[in-house]
């Protein structure tokens, strides 16, 4: 599969599955909601103390696995991991960022003051993949 039609498949659906590894080489897989920007990377928002993320500081390989609604379209991007800074403040690059992401996904927020806050308390941080491969079935 050309990687500019998994990216274009990847723009319009936001369902997938974060692959990573554990330390002992087995794969840890998370759901999440990814979103591809104009420039090709994919960004998910992940707390800083998850498993997925400590498993990607040890070894940034990844695997995004997107899904269609109907199961059986799919596109998988490989890449390496690459991170925010965790945010610190609710006016930080990070929190910019977190809301782009959010914006992005599902619109306007009733309350960006308190999204900000909670990306802050949550220590959230942003995952972004720059893929290099991808494979799959895209119709």
């Amino acid at each position: 599969m050309e990687l500019a039609t998994a990216l274009a498949f990847a723009r319009s659906h936001a369902d997938a599955v974060l692959v990573t590894l554990k330390s002992d080489g087995r794969p840890q897989s998370s759901n999440v909601r990814q979103w591809t920007d104009e420039g090709g990377v994919l960004r998910v928002s992940v707390t800083d103390n998850r498993a997925k993320t400590r498993n990607l500081r040890r070894d940034p390989r990844v695997s995004l696995h997107v899904l269609a609604e109907d199961f059986w379209s799919y596109a998988v991007l490989e890449g390496e991991a690459d991170f925010s800074p965790v945010a610190e403040s609710p006016d930080d690059a990070t929190c910019d960022e977190l809301v782009a992401y959010y914006r992005a996904l599902s619109g306007e927020h009733p309350d960006w003051d308190e999204y900000r806050r909670a990306m802050v308390a949550d220590r959230r941080v942003v995952l972004r993949v720059r893929p290099t491969y991808a494979y799959g079935l895209v119709p």
